[in-house]
């Protein structure tokens, strides 16, 4: 008979533990998720044989760090190309601004000092032709012949000072200006060409790890074919599902804690993304017992010295 109430207070008691347990994981609210990467997948735009594969699977690089490289020897040859027509345009701008050479001035200089003495003689034969004309001793016919050699040796001599004063100049302003854009236009084809040579040697963009390489060394790469395969630590989130219950709750910046196996500490994180819509959604209408179904996605991320030790797939504990 004493036993009956011993009995009575022990069911209390389980009733009393069980409720505070059940109390305890509510209000816990650990939900199950996963790790899932962002993948950065590198790829040349032009094709080729991969003639260099820089990095290995599993291999952790720093941004910067050179990746692959295709064949290159056809981007090579048009960039010498756009580089010596760059040489020939500037050589010939610099030519245009330039005056004419030395020899050919001086040879302009000889025949000016020749017309000054040729004008000098026929003015002194004029000049005795006018004493000789006034005197009566030569006719005016001679008179003007010696006048006209006089006018034509004055202007001999104009004309070779201002092919002197030409050639001392620089081209003219519209050929000087054709061969300035003739320029531009062979420094932007060169530009394109360092580009293109460039582009078939792949440099990382981020630090991260190296998830996997696709294609080994000897092999054609078409276009755009992504070669490396990268996961920054940045790229790495946890997903998880919450009930239709809690998600209201919920907001982006939240703090949440992370726990797996094998991991040494809880780790931090923070709700970077809430689905608006719901999954495994009944297909006519939400009662009040099928809304207990809907679940809905959410994506938290840790910091990226964190989510370095992460793997994708690895399954998560998620405490809110």
């Amino acid at each position: 008979m004493k036993c009956k109430p011993a009995r009575k207070w022990q069911a209390g008691l389980l009733i009393t533990v069980a409720g505070l347990a059940a109390c305890s994981h509510e209000s816990a609210q650990v939900y199950q998720g996963y790790a899932e990467g962002e993948f950065v997948r590198i790829a040349a735009p032009y094709a080729g044989s991969l003639s260099v594969l820089a990095v290995q699977r599993g291999a952790q690089i720093d941004a910067g760090a050179p990746l692959f490289a295709l064949e290159q020897d056809n981007e090579k040859a048009a960039r010498d190309e756009a580089s010596q027509g760059l040489k020939r345009t500037d050589a010939q701008l610099e030519n245009l601004k330039k005056g004419k050479r030395p020899a050919e001035l001086d040879a302009i200089v000889a025949q000016r000092e020749q017309a000054r003495a040729a004008l000098k003689l026929s003015e002194a034969d004029f000049s005795r032709d006018e004493k000789l004309a006034k005197a009566g001793f030569i006719s005016s016919q001679k008179l003007d012949a010696g006048r006209s050699v006089l006018k034509r040796d004055r202007e001999r001599l104009k004309e070779l000072e201002a092919q002197l004063a030409t050639a001392k100049l620089a081209a003219r302003v519209d050929e000087i200006r054709a061969a300035e854009a003739a320029v531009a236009a062979a420094r932007a084809t060169l530009a394109r060409a360092d580009w293109s040579l460039g582009q078939k040697s792949v440099k990382a963009p981020v630090a991260g790890l190296v998830q996997d390489t696709l294609y080994v060394q000897g092999e054609w790469v078409p276009a755009g074919s992504p070669v490396v395969s990268l996961l920054p630590p940045q790229n790495i989130k946890v997903r998880f599902f919450v009930p239709e219950t809690r998600v209201g709750s919920l907001k982006t910046g939240q703090a949440v804690t992370l726990s797996c196996d094998g991991c040494a500490a809880p780790i931090s994180a923070a709700i970077s993304y809430i689905s608006p819509q719901a999954e495994y959604t009944p297909p006519v209408i939400y009662s009040k017992e099928n809304r207990g179904k809907l679940v809905f996605l959410v994506e938290a991320r840790p910091a990226p010295t964190d989510a370095a030790k992460l793997r994708p797939g690895q399954p998560m504990d998620v405490r809110l």
